[in-house]
């Protein structure tokens, strides 16, 4: 019978998608086995998710407000998601995989001596929590099972549905003891994306240009095509090496791992190191001249043909279903 808390992560005030889809999948988890769902929120200030948190399903949200807060500080975060694990002994611990996730997650382990996993598509519990991930760049599934008393576990942004599961949560304001004096770096500023531009690594649909393109003044190109699915334009390693594209941009196992519901692959080959970034997407479509290109191995919809002619069709009837 596990409690699960789940780490809602914000950043400036905004809550990251991930969030809900973990207390989505937490809920149904304890909604079969037992226990309850735990939010965990730490802000700065005017950022109270208790409500949203118990529509997605949580059963309390425990609070902590605190002017460190406001930017993301490594050694802070961590000490007060510690204090908070240690005082209440959740049985899962699920942090999203995100840049903040990735960093956060393991250094929460190292400092607890517990479990942790990374990169989960599929949670169950069996005497335990049975994670489902990817390995050997995504050509194979394995499941792993903890025993451990806590188990930390990363979980891949749009791995499971956001849905409303529950009611109403509990707030539970909790205050950890900080010492500011223990960080060894501090953080001074922070450089975001664009404004008004789509996360890659949340967004339902990707758009990703590769060599194909033949040059970055195609680029904008596949950034029309996804402006048009309202999507978040991706970039093969070859023309971020290439500089067409900045590294931002770059879908792969040495870039951004995605798993939207749509990927549209425009002139990608599917070299294995990309396919390991995208092939947990619910639906491929591979545009490519070459017929015998390996991404057609592992698209669900292919087009063979000349993407010059191809994207700008598609852009223009997406654009138009779409209003």
């Amino acid at each position: 019978m596990p409690n699960i808390a789940v780490f809602i992560e914000q950043r400036a005030g905004q809550i990251k998608k991930v969030a809900w889809q973990m207390t989505t999948a937490a809920r149904q988890l304890v909604d079969a086995e037992g226990g309850e769902v735990w939010g965990v929120h730490l802000h700065a200030s005017d950022c109270d998710v208790t409500s949203e948190a118990g529509k997605h399903g949580a059963h309390k949200i425990f609070t902590a407000e605190a002017p460190q807060f406001a930017r993301y500080d490594s050694e802070l975060w961590t000490q007060a998601l510690a204090a908070f694990i240690q005082e209440h002994q959740p049985d899962i611990v699920l942090v999203g995989s995100t840049a903040l996730g990735k960093d956060l997650a393991p250094r929460l382990a190292a400092r607890l001596d517990c479990a942790c996993i990374s990169d989960a598509v599929g949670l169950t519990w069996q005497d335990g929590v049975v994670v489902k991930r990817p390995v050997f760049a995504g050509k194979c599934f394995a499941e792993v099972t903890s025993t451990a008393a806590t188990t930390i576990v990363g979980i891949r942004p749009n791995a499971f549905a956001q849905e409303e599961t529950g009611g109403e949560a509990e707030a539970a304001p909790f205050g950890p003891t900080l010492d500011d004096g223990a960080a060894r770096a501090r953080v001074t500023a922070e450089e975001t994306a664009a404004a008004g531009k789509v996360s890659l690594t949340e967004a339902e649909v990707v758009v990703s240009g590769g060599r194909g393109i033949k040059g970055p003044e195609n680029y904008p190109m596949i950034e029309k095509l996804a402006e048009a699915f309202g999507a978040a334009a991706g970039a093969s390693r070859a023309i971020v090496d290439a500089g067409w594209v900045d590294y931002s941009h770059q879908v792969g196992q040495t870039g951004k791992t995605v798993a939207p519901n749509l990927y549209v692959a425009c002139g990608i080959s599917g070299a294995i190191q990309h396919l390991a970034g995208m092939s947990s997407s619910k639906c491929i479509v591979a545009i490519n001249k070459d017929e015998n290109a390996p991404i057609f191995k592992v698209a669900d919809y292919g087009i063979a043909g000349d993407l010059f002619e191809i994207v700008p069709a598609l852009t223009e009837a997406i654009a138009e279903v779409r209003g």
